[in-house]
């Protein structure tokens, strides 16, 4: 952690991060409730700083096509957007993953479906984790449960997205962008030179040198078997991220004989939760995953085993809760509880459904 010590919104914090991580370019569209990101980038004026590219688009359709140019120059570039803006990225984002881009998306969540409410939910599971567009790919997908995380993960998002060259997800809510909290700011990281990006990211398309060939960056090809040992390829790597980039958190699972498994906003509100609940007599823990994607299948997979049951806590209808039935043992029962449009679940709610559906029953 940095020596210097604010208190920021979420989406505040964020926009800080990019500035701080030496990131070459923002380009969104305003969108509640995610746009003091773009206003905290405009008011900071990251360019008199840094030389970092601060410019609204004419939509999120044309956002994410920029991000796709400068990805493509080897740049550290991102967007941020939330529910109905993230719907209409998604044909970029294929492409962007089909020629192996590295960017930042960040989507603050709200309530869904359609234009829904500009309140928080966790709807966009499905949208983000299985492929909100056309074909095979994958996405890493972050979820930040607080303030300093959001702070946190864009460095180690932009670092995972270089590492795999492939688009990274910082997934959070209208609640943790819009929530205040103690953030410790981290030392500034100076922008890459044009000829460091040559050097560390020969892939780039800056300028063909005479010796090599030229570099061509697309998600196109006419030839259905070159195209498939290019979809074999991905393959590849995704496997590869699953194994070594799985992310999550344990609370008093030691002793636990029910887990509740949240992410983000719905964690925070399950921590009170499971205090509650302990102070009655219920051993309750909570399994935070913080990789949607990866998701922590197998650490999942063996709490199942020694638990007696299983609550998924989520904004929304049941979303992450196919992935925890199809990775937790038979014999447990995993159940679900959510709430929808933007309706934020409350800790004794949390409590009565344990009650009611495990210890009574």
């Amino acid at each position: 952690m940095g020596k210097e010590l604010r208190l920021m919104k979420g989406n505040e914090a964020f926009a800080e991060a990019v500035i701080r991580d030496g990131a070459d370019g923002y380009f969104g569209y305003p969108i509640t409730p995610q746009s003091e990101v773009m206003e905290y980038l405009m008011v900071e004026k990251p360019y008199e700083k840094t030389g970092m590219v601060v410019l609204q688009a004419e939509s999120e359709v044309a956002a994410i096509n920029m991000l796709y140019g400068g990805a493509g120059c080897g740049k550290k570039v991102l967007t941020s957007s939330s529910s109905p803006g993230m719907s209409l990225m998604h044909e970029g984002i294929s492409y962007l993953a089909g020629s192996e881009l590295p960017c930042i998306i960040m989507d603050a969540m709200r309530g869904g479906p359609g234009l829904g409410t500009i309140q928080p939910g966790q709807a966009d599971y499905f949208q983000v984790t299985k492929g909100g567009g056309h074909g095979d790919y994958r996405l890493i997908v972050l979820a930040p449960a607080s303030v300093q995380e959001m702070y946190d993960f864009v460095e180690i998002s932009f670092d995972l997205a270089f590492k795999y060259r492939n688009p990274v997800i910082v997934l959070t809510d209208g609640a943790i962008g819009q929530m205040m909290e103690k953030v410790y700011i981290g030392e500034q990281k100076v922008r890459l030179t044009e000829e460091e990006i040559k050097e560390k990211y020969p892939w780039a398309t800056l300028g063909k040198t005479p010796d090599r060939e030229r570099n061509i960056i697309t998600s196109l090809d006419l030839d259905p078997y070159r195209h498939e040992r290019h979809n074999i390829k991905l393959q590849k790597k995704y496997k590869e991220i699953e194994k070594n980039e799985v992310r999550y958190e344990e609370l008093n699972c030691d002793d636990a004989d029910y887990i509740i498994v949240a992410y983000g906003t719905s964690a925070r509100i399950s921590q009170k939760a499971m205090d509650i609940a302990r102070e009655k007599g219920i051993k309750v823990g909570i399994f935070r995953p913080i990789s949607l994607w990866p998701f922590p299948k197998k650490a999942l997979r063996q709490l199942s085993e020694r638990v007696k049951g299983i609550l998924a806590v989520e904004m929304s209808a049941g979303q992450m809760v196919e992935d925890i039935r199809m990775h937790s043992v038979e014999t447990t029962p995993v159940e679900h509880y959510g709430r929808m449009g933007g309706v934020i679940p409350t800790p004794n709610e949390i409590v009565d459904i344990i009650e009611n559906t495990f210890v009574k029953s």
